[in-house]
């Protein structure tokens, strides 16, 4: 069984205890999130807030796959999506889901290993 923690330090987290992290770190201005799986995955959670990058990486290095939103402005775009290194990432609002569907996901990702079938995802690979 795979398990996931923050890349951190923190605590393990599960798909109960997830949502309530990442609600308490998005609120204290930490706006990236990072967790790693026991199998050597990473994912990662970058928000603005109110929509939200949500990646998967199957190993260092790997272009990864991602959370996507078809039914977003083709020509929206938002900003302010913070990294802990200072930098400031904008993104097509079609990268990326509202916050609610990114908590959605990373609960599923964490309770079963893959998203959730009916997540509308890409793979970058």
């Amino acid at each position: 069984m795979e398990s996931w923690t923050l890349t951190d330090g923190a605590a393990p987290m599960s798909a109960d205890t997830v949502t309530e992290a990442l609600r308490g770190r998005i609120a204290a201005g930490r706006l990236d999130t990072w967790l790693e799986s026991t199998s050597g995955r990473s994912l990662a959670v970058v928000s603005n807030t109110e929509r939200a990058m949500v990646m998967l990486l199957e190993h260092p290095g790997d272009p990864g796959e991602h959370a996507t939103d078809p039914g977003a402005d083709a020509d929206g775009w938002s900003d302010g999506f913070e990294l802990s290194n200072g930098q400031s990432d904008e993104y097509p609002d079609t990268d990326t889901v509202p916050l609610d569907e990114a908590f959605r996901i990373v609960r599923h990702i964490l309770a079963t290993g893959r998203p959730p079938a009916d997540a509308a995802w890409v793979v970058d690979r």
